[in-house]
């Protein structure tokens, strides 16, 4: 914690979960990130923005500038000097190591978060209207636009943001090839593990496209691991993705779907099939390390070893527990976990024939034509693909 600089605070909820705000170095509230992070209660938004904001915010006490006083070149150069390339002098470069500069994404959410934060303060407060008007920046809609908006055929104008790359956003979002598993991982990490209960994190993550914090954040009431279970949601094994605000271990679901107990069974939330493997590695794990562990909290994943045995698994735990497999078995980059929700929607593309609908289904994905923009790519060593060739350039 940096007590003599701004700083990030995190504020626990009566019924479970967190919020956070900005304090000064005397802990008093900065009134106006306060209010702007306010728009955001309940939302992983909150979190994401607070520290972008906060970041900022310090650069603004180094440059001397208030909300009244910063004006549309001086974000420019915030931008420049956090990684963005802007043709301009942006003055002492502020990330420096061991910080590194953002990213793209990164900067596509710094640019959000600040359009957000100044039109808020300048429309809330009544000041710097010139600001709050060189932000008010539209555009007109892209077709993507329209298919996203409930009446799109009537849309005459969308937002943009000056803060962005070209000061505008580009029709066809841009994104790079996802980062899979390296070849032949699976069987090697199923190798290197050194327990059950790790060997069944690998399982499941190679099996769907669960998220780690949807995997760490599971109860054992989430599981209907058998046929025609009770909740009448799906006929073969299955488990349900709740998000909970109040899990020990600071777990929870990116995506939110209703769920609810009905007659003590979980129905809603979301649905991921299980396979043979998926049900195998959890008997394994619940008939040895968990029954000598558990600690009678009801999460599935729990801490094996050291003082908080028996307590819930963290992500960050299970984050780890990839990277140090990946090392012992010699695979080559990190192994992340997101990396198995790509590999298995690639797979899933792969054996479907390319089918995105099929994909989407199977990995819970909300769109179907981002599922075909990211994994929809053709297989250049294929017999169809080179047989197109051979009829196109007339041999047999």
């Amino acid at each position: 914690m940096v007590l003599q600089d701004l700083r990030v605070q995190e504020l626990k909820r009566a019924g479970g979960g967190s919020n956070y705000t900005i304090v000064g170095p005397d802990s008093f509230v900065i009134d106006e990130a306060d209010s702007f992070l306010r728009l955001y209660d309940g939302l992983g938004s909150q979190r994401t923005y607070a520290y972008f904001l906060v970041d900022h915010l310090r650069w603004r006490v180094r440059e001397g500038l208030t909300t009244e006083s910063v004006t549309l070149v001086d974000l420019h150069r915030y931008m420049g000097a956090v990684g963005a390339r802007v043709p301009m002098p942006f003055g002492l470069p502020w990330r420096v190591p061991p910080k590194r500069p953002y990213d793209t994404s990164a900067l596509g959410v710094a640019a959000a978060c600040l359009k957000g934060f100044y039109v808020h303060c300048c429309t809330a407060s009544g000041i710097n209207d010139e600001l709050r008007l060189a932000l008010a920046l539209q555009r007109l809609p892209t077709q993507a636009d329209r298919d996203r908006a409930l009446k799109g055929h009537i849309m005459t104008r969308a937002p943009a943001n000056p803060l962005t790359k070209n000061g505008r956003n580009r029709g066809r979002p841009q994104r790079r090839h996802p980062k899979m598993l390296p070849e032949g991982a699976r069987p090697e990490l199923v190798t290197a593990v050194n327990t059950a209960r790790d060997e069944m994190v690998v399982t499941w993550l190679s099996d769907t496209s669960l998220r780690i914090g949807g995997l760490t954040g599971l109860h054992l009431a989430d599981l209907h691991l058998r046929d025609d279970a009770p909740c009448g949601e799906c006929r073969s094994p299955h488990l349900h993705v709740c998000h909970r605000w109040g899990n020990p271990n600071r777990a929870a679901a990116k995506i939110k779907p209703d769920w609810r107990v009905v007659d003590g069974v979980i129905t809603g939330g979301e649905i991921y099939r299980a396979s043979p493997a998926m049900i195998s590695s959890y008997f394994k794990y619940m008939t040895t390390e968990y029954a000598k562990h558990a600690a009678g909290h009801g999460m599935l994943l729990i801490q094996l070893a050291g003082p908080n045995r028996g307590m819930p698994w963290t992500a960050d735990a299970a984050r780890g527990m990839l990277r140090r497999a990946g090392r012992r078995a010699d695979l080559p980059g990190r192994i992340t976990p997101k990396a198995f929700r790509h590999q298995f929607t690639n797979d899933v593309m792969d054996a479907s024939g390319g089918d995105p609908l099929v994909a989407k289904a199977a990995g819970n994905w909300a769109s179907a034509k981002m599922v075909d923009e990211v994994y929809g790519h053709p297989d250049l060593h294929s017999p169809e693909f080179g047989a197109a060739l051979k009829s196109v350039w007339g041999e047999e």
